[in-house]
């Protein structure tokens, strides 16, 4: 530990044992240590406080015995990791400095000391929310990129299918898909998650603008899977995004086009079974001259730049929008992995899904007001003669508080903003009203919006 450093209470998120067949929450446990503030002399590591944390399906194989290079096991009385967004809070390493933003692996915990971080991502665009680097500027925005354009080498006009449409991943496979002028079906598994798609409803007509999915179903209401895609593809089906695998890969097999590509990103249908199940119809691989391919992100990290002046300009101009789902606070973070496979999370059941959560008030700092444009009531650390409230108001706050003053942060909240849960496209959202200004469309985030901000829709 680092001489004369402050060391502060460290909630961690910490694998029991290895976990066999589906996990449960009682796998992990919700544990505080304690952490150095400040990195030892001389060497190239950087303490970060992380912000943002995803839950991501690959985690499930991580969560087992294996000794794959790639998806290494966590360690048994570890915490587990995942991707992330962070904030440097000390730094040994020449090409980090205190206060940069990053994202990249991170333990789950609130502050972790990463001994490489050559692999982080520095985070330069600050003008879309933080948290999309957990999401569409990050892992799963450069899955769904490599693996469709460089995988998949799309053309104009060609049949797309995504199975886990409304994953973090799907929901930009089939958004890029109809950019390249395809035509788009996606699959997922309940009538909520088909919401995000179009069907014959008002909502569900707008929410058709902001998506643009072509068709979708519900496989779990399909008792043929081989009869719901030729309904979707009678000429059948060019590419295949494959999420799933097991009988999903199977009747895809059947539909595919002569010369059709498939990008298997994952098989989530299998990751929890002790006996996998076998595909029966890979000799359509050899008589429609089918390419399949499988693809790790992590080959296509060196190409992140190339990525971010892709996508940036499909976010600011609105062409591509993302869904996300939130959980507050490390101790919801077991039930938020576990919900990605048993069905809890708003956006996705057994589907690939992102869950973010947040890392205890990342809407501000300890010494200054943080104006994260992802986060819109705020309130300050400072008291009033450091200008702290005085600060937010400027900001155009409506009702700025100083927390610290032992106000009841429920009762402060419901006083100038009446809430209430307003469930739009499968996500839950909240709708304030009262004193606060409200953005004009339902169909993005409604809350507190500061001055000559506007957080692009979704």
């Amino acid at each position: 530990m680092a001489a004369n450093s402050e060391v502060l209470s460290n909630k961690q998120v910490i694998l029991k044992n290895y976990v066999e067949g589906f996990p449960k929450e009682t796998d992990m446990l919700v544990k505080a240590s304690s952490i150095s503030l400040k990195v030892e002399e001389g060497s190239n590591a950087i303490l970060v406080k992380n912000l943002y944390l995803s839950c991501d399906p690959y985690m499930r194989a991580r969560m087992s015995f294996n000794q794959d290079p790639d998806f290494s096991s966590f360690t048994p009385g570890s915490p587990i990791e995942g991707f992330g967004v962070a904030k440097v809070v000390d730094s040994g390493h020449p090409e980090f400095k205190k206060g940069d933003l990053v994202w990249g692996t991170t333990g789950w915990e609130e502050y972790s000391l990463i001994k490489n971080p050559q692999g982080l991502f520095k985070i330069h665009h600050t003008d879309v929310p933080l948290s999309y680097y957990t999401g569409i500027l990050g892992m799963p925005g450069m899955t769904a990129w490599a693996g469709f354009y460089e995988i998949c080498a799309p053309k104009k006009g060609e049949y797309i299918y995504v199975s886990a449409a409304s994953g973090a991943v799907g929901q930009l496979v089939g958004q890029f898909a109809k950019l390249m002028g395809c035509y788009v079906v996606g699959s997922a598994g309940s009538r909520e998650k088909v919401w995000l798609i179009p069907m014959q409803s008002q909502l569900v007509e707008l929410l058709k603008n902001k998506f643009g999915f072509d068709d979708a179903f519900n496989y779990k209401e399909e008792n043929d899977l081989d009869a719901a895609l030729k309904r979707c593809f009678p000429e059948g089906i060019d590419i295949y995004f494959e999420h799933v695998g097991g009988k999903m890969l199977d009747a895809v097999l059947l539909n595919m086009r002569l010369h059709g590509r498939i990008a298997a990103c994952g098989m989530i249908s299998q990751y929890n079974l002790s006996q996998p199940e076998g595909v029966h119809n890979l000799m359509n691989v050899v008589y429609k001259r089918i390419r399949m391919e499988g693809f790790v992100v992590f080959d296509y990290f060196p190409q992140y730049s190339r990525f971010l002046d892709a996508v940036l300009p499909y976010i600011r101009e609105g062409k591509v929008v993302y869904v996300e789902d939130v959980a507050d606070g490390l101790e919801n973070a077991p039930a938020a992995l576990v919900g990605l496979f048993s069905g809890r999370n708003v956006r996705d059941d057994i589907d690939k899904n992102i869950f973010m959560m947040i890392i205890g008030p990342c809407w501000y700092d300890d010494d200054l007001v943080h104006k994260d444009v992802m986060n819109n009531v705020g309130y300050s650390t400072l008291n009033e003669e450091q200008c702290g409230a005085e600060l937010l108001k400027e900001l155009e706050f409506d009702d700025p508080f100083n927390y610290r003053e032992g106000h009841d942060l429920d009762a402060a909240s419901r006083r100038s903003v009446s809430l209430y849960p307003l469930k739009i496209q499968g996500q839950r959202k909240w709708h304030l009203e009262g004193r606060a200004r409200t953005c004009s469309s339902g169909l993005e985030e409604i809350g507190l919006w500061r001055q000559g901000k506007r957080r692009p829709s979704y």
